[in-house]
């Protein structure tokens, strides 16, 4: 089946037509900058143009940065605040004039994650974070959601975590991957004090650079990648109906043993298929190159 996924964010609003069974884009993404102010008239223009750029008359899962409750928006922080008590379903349903179903962001790469990423196939608690213009999270327990958590915005050392973590932290602070993944370790030690998670997961624009930044990440459990990396809103968006908190997603095998490690680097598909090991020998720490996407 077929379903137009659409992930809102800070600094995009990008979407593209998915399949459903397979998990893959059926047509290059769509992205149009997020307006400012991105109050819900101005947002809900750029979806419907979205919707029109792939002359859409199907349904549509989209994506929004912050607590949606029964298609209700209850937090905006990234936005604008005149989104809070916003029926956000209702407002895309007239802009696309589609049948729209509305979720949390990180929610929404969580489940695609779940499915057909890194973490399918695990049972415990799988942990979701999305690195960008904030910080999303997607927390599993035995492949069941734990919807809207929003970790982003916990309070560590006197700051929210995206305002130490977040990839818009990274630049507005200057900071270099070492500097950076310093905070991002604050952040993990948090979380895994509050949730011991079996695994976690890295998305966002940065999970696209893991290379540079992995040999400082610090952790207790399992850190891999996303595997959709930044198209997994748009995925998870299609991904997504109302049943899902009954149905549950991923999960079918024993939970990993938890000890102490790094952060990994997962094999590529091509090792994979040849037999390699999913988990590579660590290299010495050298410091990564500087290069930007």
């Amino acid at each position: 089946m077929a379903v137009l996924g659409i992930d809102i964010g800070g600094t995009g609003i990008k979407g593209a037509p998915v399949d459903t069974a397979r998990g893959v884009l059926l047509a290059e993404r769509h992205r149009i900058p997020t307006p400012r102010p991105a109050t819900p008239a101005a947002v809900a223009r750029v979806v419907g143009e979205v919707a029109r750029h792939f002359r859409w008359r199907g349904p549509i899962g989209c994506t929004f940065p912050g607590v949606v409750k029964n298609g209700v928006v209850q937090t905006a922080a990234n936005l604008d605040p005149s989104w809070v008590g916003v029926h956000g379903e209702r407002l895309f349903s007239r802009s696309t004039k589609c049948p729209v179903l509305l979720l949390n962001d990180a929610d929404a790469a969580g489940v695609a994650e779940m499915t057909f990423g890194r973490g399918r196939g695990h049972r415990g608690v799988v942990l979701m974070l999305t690195l960008g213009t904030g910080i999303g999270s997607a927390l599993f327990a035995n492949g069941m959601l734990v919807p809207n958590t929003e970790l982003g915005h916990l309070e560590i050392g006197g700051k929210e975590a995206e305002a130490r973590a977040s990839e818009r932290a990274k630049k507005k602070h200057d900071l270099g991957w070492k500097a950076w993944a310093k905070q991002v370790n604050r952040v993990l030690a948090t979380l895994e004090a509050l949730f011991s998670p079996d695994r976690i997961l890295l998305g966002g624009g940065v999970s696209a650079k893991y290379d540079h930044y992995m040999d400082y990440l610090e952790s207790r459990c399992e850190i891999v990648p996303a595997k959709l990396e930044n198209d997994a809103g748009i995925v998870g968006a299609a991904l997504i109906d109302r049943d899902l908190l009954e149905r549950g997603v991923g999960a079918r095998s024993a939970s990993p043993k938890r000890t102490p490690r790094k952060a990994t680097r997962p094999a590529s598909d091509r090792d994979a298929s040849r037999g390699g090991s999913t988990r590579t020998k660590r290299r010495a720490r050298k410091k990564p190159g500087s290069r930007s996407r």
